[in-house]
């Protein structure tokens, strides 16, 4: 890689590793494998920066690359987890209404199935349009909104997003 493209590529990834964390973390509901992810998917990124770089849209190309990644986590090896039905309490300080209101949704978004989470994450967080969403992860505009349809309802009632409003 030529050092200018070496530039290029690290001053995109100071842009963007906040908001790849942020997607990775609803997308896996774990902030450690949502760490673990992003890094995962920067690595491809870098091995494909000139196809990155020369696409229309390169932070969908990476968030393509980004959900093909958390899928490839579950096709490598199967790791149980428990995942309950609130986190477990953090120490130190009292806890705010809007860190339980994000912790409520997060549980919310970790009960929903895999594509409904993928879609509520690409639709609603990082505010693409179905199309995008839709060719992001590769199905038509029709699923979108379908899945959309059903995660939003599921969401609706779900216990944790009940006991926060």
């Amino acid at each position: 890689m030529r050092v200018e493209d070496e530039a290029e590529f690290r001053e995109y990834v100071t842009g963007r590793w906040t908001w790849l964390v942020q997607a990775a973390v609803l997308l896996t509901g774990d902030a450690g494998h949502a760490e673990d992810l992003a890094q995962t998917a920067l690595v491809r990124v870098f091995a494909s920066w000139s196809r990155v770089r020369g696409a229309e849209n390169m932070d969908a190309y990476t968030m393509r690359i980004l959900i093909n990644q958390n899928k490839n986590r579950f096709r490598r090896r199967r790791v149980v987890e428990d995942l309950t039905a609130a986190p477990p309490e953090r120490g130190g300080g009292d806890a705010t209404s809007r860190v339980d209101q994000r912790a409520g949704l997060l549980a919310a978004l970790a009960s929903l199935p895999k594509r409904q989470r993928e879609v509520v994450v690409l639709r609603y967080w990082e505010d693409y349009s179905e199309a995008q969403t839709a060719q992001i992860l590769g199905c038509s505009v029709g699923t979108v909104k379908s899945q959309a349809s059903k995660a939003l309802a599921k969401l609706r009632t779900h216990a944790s997003v009940l006991a926060s409003r």
